[in-house]
């Protein structure tokens, strides 16, 4: 859904809501900034840790598919992961030494269409909503006045974070890695 003819513009987008189509063209730039951000790495340098308590880049990418995904199941069926989910998402919704452990030996490929999919889905969900749904507020985060406008921001506002992290980290990429090939 990223209309790269539109992705400097936060407007309508057909078949949405106007709030709803906002908030997705804010997620839009965003995801766009992430690709950008990964474009041409190595399935080395997306496996690299900068150090034994660090996060990789491709780490990250699943990151914010499992973030995602967490918030689909949150706000759309109103529970949360259950235990054949966490086995396949644990690793990346929590990183740490279990990411490090089981996230790794992928190509870009491979977290890019993850990260697609889980959108495409989103986008599919977010279809059947209107703006109203997005102000009606629930208990989160053991707090009483949330809304899943505020949810949905905080699913943007990680990848945003994060994405600091993974420029920080491809700058710091080691000279022998720096310009690998797959």
């Amino acid at each position: 859904m990223l209309d790269m003819d539109k992705i400097f513009l936060i407007s309508d987008i057909p078949g949405y809501t106007p709030q709803i189509s906002r908030l997705m063209s804010m997620m839009n730039y965003a995801r766009y900034t992430t690709f950008q951000s990964v474009q041409g790495l190595t399935t080395e340098q997306l496996d690299f840790t900068i150090d034994s308590t660090s996060n990789s880049i491709g780490s990250l990418l699943l990151h914010f598919a499992a973030v995602e995904y967490a918030y689909q199941l949150y706000t759309f069926e109103h529970r949360d992961l259950n235990e054949d989910e966490m086995k396949k998402w644990g690793a990346a919704l929590d990183l740490g030494e279990l990411g490090r452990e089981q996230i790794k030996g992928n190509k870009l490929e491979y977290y890019i269409h993850i990260l697609n999919e889980i959108r495409d889905k989103t986008y599919d969900l977010f279809k059947l909503k209107t703006d109203e749904w997005l102000y009606e507020e629930h208990e989160f985060w053991n707090q009483k006045t949330s809304n899943y406008y505020f949810m949905w921001f905080h699913v943007l506002e990680d990848e945003i974070n994060h994405r600091g992290q993974i420029r920080w980290l491809r700058k710091r990429l080691p000279i022998d890695i720096r310009s690998g090939k797959d």
